[in-house]
């Protein structure tokens, strides 16, 4: 018996960028729907849109009321939003916004109830997507509460590299006081739990960067790596997490010392994410550890100055989409393996 096709929900995200051009891109590869059931959510009429101001030939949705008519060797579509929304490419308007919402609330109700199994987000714009049901900094943020999960993480992971940040979408000038030690262990535990249980790493290395420049030089320009981000690593290694640091974060990218760790804990958001998308933009994808369900996006956002240009790469997307699956079947393959008491003793007896 052929093993069962992952059902892959796909939201459109912000409709005035380029997710239906990434999207589009990547299901008119019909090798996608060897490995997947692809269904996205959002508008029949916006994805005509956007395929004939692209000029793609040769590909079009299969319609359908819900996640159950799929049809597994075609690109689905489910309606999810006003038939007769405008799309104004280039611009953060209000109905991008609610429409961007729209397929997000469908997808997620969907995934609650187990009529997909993985969610891949197109990039939305923060601004336009807020609403008195949306009033929260991203996606990340958005399903940590739909899914009452304690904490979760930003994860940018390519082949290459993999980026958590302490702290996420916050002011800068909020981020010293942010960085303490339960919050750094916290994101340490998450990471090795995800390397293991999503990676499939089994002794996993995690380089954690300081937060001021040369990881304070013992205190001389700041003290945080002192009296929070040490105590951290000295904890975590106590249970056994093999996380090594703080070390000063422009040497440690531009010497390539990256190379030599599975994943690496950034301190805030640009720290992490500036060195990342410039060594693997393009093939780079948002992956939200510490959830009980499988999310991943492209690393990239809207892209509105080149909307509808036929200018955009499909590649993150199609990463993101292929990492979804992995992810997922690496989790069966660990509570496969967990549900096994000899592998167990015989990992511990390894280790």
């Amino acid at each position: 018996m052929s093993e069962k096709k992952i059902v892959v929900g796909i939201t459109h995200g912000d409709i005035n960028g380029i997710g239906y051009e990434i999207i589009l891109k990547c299901l008119s590869d019909v090798k996608i729907t060897e490995i997947c059931t692809p269904i996205v959510y959002g508008s029949s009429k916006v994805a005509s849109y956007h395929r004939k101001a692209l000029n793609i030939e040769n590909f079009s949705f299969n319609q359908i009321r819900n996640a159950g008519e799929a049809n597994p060797k075609r690109a689905n579509i489910i309606n999810c939003t006003d038939e007769e929304v405008k799309v104004d490419p280039g611009k953060s308007t209000p109905e991008s916004g609610k429409a961007a919402f729209d397929a997000l609330q469908r997808a997620v109700s969907d995934l609650q109830k187990g009529e997909i199994d993985v969610l891949v987000t197109a990039p939305i714009n923060k601004e336009s997507i807020q609403s008195k049901d949306f009033n929260f900094p991203g996606h990340t943020e958005y399903l940590q509460e739909k899914w009452r999960s304690d904490d979760v993480l930003m994860f940018m992971v390519s082949d290459n590299m993999k980026v958590g940040v302490v702290t996420g979408h916050i002011p800068i000038s909020q981020v010293a006081q942010s960085i303490k030690t339960n919050i750094i262990l916290q994101k340490l535990r998450l990471i090795n739990r995800s390397l293991i249980e999503d990676f499939g790493i089994r002794r996993p290395r995690i380089a954690v960067l300081g937060l001021n420049p040369h990881s304070g030089d013992n205190g001389l320009i700041g003290n945080e790596e002192q009296t929070e981000i040490i105590p951290a690593l000295k904890t975590a290694r106590d249970e056994k997490i093999m996380a090594l640091g703080p070390y000063p974060a422009d040497g440690f990218f531009s010497s390539g010392n990256y190379a030599k760790f599975d994943a690496i804990l950034a301190m805030y958001h640009d720290q992490g994410l500036i060195p990342f998308k410039s060594l693997a933009f393009e093939d780079g994808v948002n992956f939200t550890a510490g959830l009980p369900i499988v999310r991943t996006s492209p690393a990239h956002g809207t892209a509105y100055d080149i909307a509808d240009k036929n200018q955009a790469s499909p590649d993150s997307f199609r990463k993101a989409l292929y990492m979804a699956c992995d992810i997922f079947r690496k989790r069966i393959e660990y509570r496969k393996l967990t549900a096994n008491p000899l592998v167990i003793q015989e990992n511990g007896n390894n280790q």
